[in-house]
Order: structure tokens, then sequence, then C-alpha cells
């Protein structure tokens, strides 16, 4: 596993791409330049995977990479093959890329296809600005170019052989695989379902090790990502409040995926709604125009919610059922009858049993009976103590019949 693949276009940047190579070595790991040029032939190195061998990986062949007039398509499809050809690879210690916006969009892409924990660093031109499209939920490290990598110079040679020394350290010095003494759960949490999700956590971690990722969005997605890698055993999904976000327009959007990877995995997964009350947006001056005239609440400077109508719920809902049907792996589904959140509940900003109703009805009537799978609804709120045991006392059930 002391293989690191250096990845560029060696159309462009075969000087770059061998120093680093040479820095590698140097370093002790074993470097293999891959190329995902699609304009011209090697220049200044000789790959060890050309471009055809990547471009080969694609579904469409090689000829859906290679030789396309447009540069945006061809650089679009040279990501997908790249991403096809890690995943045959068994023996990556670590994956370097350099370039500059195309290449970063293009080696990135397939970056983020790799499990957590395999080294990832990105040398690149637009590491200085937002890269969360480019890191998404994953541990990729992005090194800003400082110069263009347009050439070698007392500059880019520094920096380019300080990633190179870093890939190169990562390859070689793994760190100890996470302890398997516990079985691991991942829980999702908002502000307002935190006492659901403390008193939960507080009953597993006796013997589980537990994960608590704040639902931004991000988090989700990085929750998923880890599942994904195999390095969560289960999840409990108290809060799925992304999904509000993603299909109204709000800041903490989930992706079209959410979920995806508990039905991939085919995982032990509890469920719930925690504050599908709410849509969040920034400072109250960025709700958009056409919610200005809806329920708000300020949560913080930062932070604004908006309630979320009946007709929004029905759509959350239907979402939410549509992919729970899809689950394969042991599953049950908790509805809390009296509110989703702190805020929703008799006397706070956010109470309406008509919005929740609908969430609750869409849920109900297309939920598909299944052996592994159970629809549960209590008449308790979600913070409510009895609310949270359950969630624990269904986990363990199902975790139970899992490993049976």
């Amino acid at each position: 596993m002391s293989t690191v693949l250096i990845v560029g276009t060696c159309d462009t940047k075969g000087s770059e791409l061998a120093y680093a190579a040479e820095r590698v070595a140097a370093a002790g790991a074993r470097p293999e330049i891959v190329d995902v040029g699609t304009a011209g032939p090697p220049s200044g190195v000789v790959p060890a995977v050309p471009a055809e061998t990547v471009a080969l990986h694609h579904a469409g062949g090689a000829q859906a990479v290679l030789g396309l007039s447009d540069r945006g398509q061809a650089v679009t499809a040279m990501g997908e093959a790249l991403t096809a050809y890690l995943a045959t690879r068994r023996d990556i210690g670590a994956i370097l890329g350099l370039g500059g916006t195309g290449n970063t969009a293009l080696v990135t892409q397939a970056m983020r296809s790799l499990p957590i924990g395999t080294p990832k660093v990105m040398v690149s031109t637009v590491a200085s600005g937002n890269v969360a499209p480019y890191v998404g939920p994953n541990d990729l490290t992005m090194m800003y170019s400082v110069t263009d990598i347009a050439g070698l110079n007392a500059i880019s040679r520094t920096v380019i052989g300080n990633a190179a020394h870093a890939a190169a350290g990562m390859a070689l010095n793994r760190a100890p695989a996470a302890s398997a003494d516990r079985p691991s759960v991942g829980m999702t949490m908002f502000g307002v379902t935190t006492a659901c999700v403390t008193m939960a956590r507080e009953a597993l971690e006796e013997d589980h090790e537990v994960f608590t990722f704040h639902a931004t969005g991000i988090g989700g997605q990085s929750m998923e990502k880890l599942l994904d890698s195999g390095l969560l055993d289960g999840i409990i999904d108290v809060t799925t409040t992304e999904v509000a976000d993603l299909v109204v327009g709000g800041v903490f959007a989930a992706t079209q995926d959410r979920l995806g990877a508990v039905i991939r995995t085919h995982c032990p997964y509890v469920g719930s709604v925690g504050a599908l009350d709410m849509v969040n947006f920034g400072g109250r001056e960025t709700v958009p125009q056409a919610f200005t005239q809806r329920r708000l609440h300020i949560h913080n400077s930062q932070i604004t919610l908006m309630r979320t109508t009946p007709e929004e719920n029905r759509w959350f809902g239907e979402f939410l059922v549509e992919r729970l049907n899809r689950m394969r792996g042991p599953t049950r589904f908790l509805l809390p009858l009296r509110g989703v959140s702190a805020i929703d509940a008799p006397g706070q900003p956010f109470h309406d049993p008509d919005a929740n109703a609908a969430l609750f009805e869409a849920i109900r009537s297309g939920w598909a009976e299944a052996p592994n799978r159970r629809l549960i609804e209590l008449d308790l709120h979600v913070n409510d103590p009895e609310f949270a045991a359950a969630l624990v006392r269904n986990y363990k059930d199902i975790e139970r019949s899992n490993r049976s």
C-alpha cells in the first residue's frame, strides 16, 4: 500500500508531475503517474498509466472521453473514467493531484469516490477559495499552489515537493485502524433535537461508539460517507431536517442521495422526522423575498428558521418514504406524534398540528410493508425521554437481529 498515484494532465503538466514523482520516490514510496490529459500526447514524462487506459474505464469506452472537441465534455467524461479506474485499484497508498480549475474538478471527483482513510492531496490553483464543491464530506486535503502550475520554479518546486512528501508520508505511515471493540453508530442532531439525541447517546455509549453529526447538509453527507466507507455499523437518524432544506431551498440541504448509503449497505437503520418543521436560512436579511411573509423564527444572528407548510411536509414525507421503501436492511421509522422539534410544541412558535399531520400521513400512506421494515407511531414528543428510549430499544433490537 505504498503506491502513490500522481494524477494530472501529462499533455500540459508533464514536468510538474515528473517532479512530484521524483520527490515521492526520494521519500521512499513508489510513484505511479496517471495521465488524465484529453488534449494531446504526453510531454516531458512517460506515465505509468496512460490516458487511454483510464479512458477505457468509461461506461461508453475510450471514444466517449478522448477526441471530443468540447473540452468541458472531455474533462467531465475523464472524471467519470478516472472514478471507475480507481475502483479497480487495490494498492492505493495515497493519491496526489496537481492542476488548475479543470483538473481540480476532474481529480477531486474521483478522489471523493475513495473511502474515508485513503490519503488524498490536491495541489490546486483554486484551493484558497471555496473548496466545498471539491472536498464535500471527505478527508481530502487541498493545498494552494500559490503560483500557477505552469512550469517549475522556486515556488512551485517547494509546494509540489511538500505535497509529494506529505502524500508519501501518509502512504508509508498509515494510521492504525480504528478500534472495533464496540459497534459504531451514527446519529443526526440539531439544536432543537439535542435533548433527544443526548439521552439516546448516553444510553448507547456504554456498549457503542457513537458519532454525532450536526444536520447541516454536509453533516448528513459525512455520516453517509462513513457508512459507505465501512466505518459505521448503523444509523439512528433522529434529525432528517436536511430534507426540508433540499426540497424548499434552505442553506442546510441534503443531496438527492440522502439515505442512499443506507440503501446500499443494508445497515441497521432507525430514523425519525426530527426538525422537519423548519427550513434554514442565514441572517434575517438573507431570507428570499418569496418567503418574507412566512412564519419566521430568529434562531441567532446568523440563522433564521422558517416554519414548513402542510404541503411542504407532504413532500418531505414522500421523499423519505420512497427511500425507506427501498431499504433491504433492518429498518424502523418512528413518528413522534406530539411534535418534531423543541419549538414544535404547544405554546412554541412552530407548533402546527396540521403541518405535522400532513407529514405523518404522507409517510403512513406511502409505507410499503415488508418483514425488514416497521413504521412505529408514538404519542410522544421527539424530545420526550420515552421517545429517546424507544429509538435506542428499536436500534438494539434490529442490531441483534442483524448479527444473528
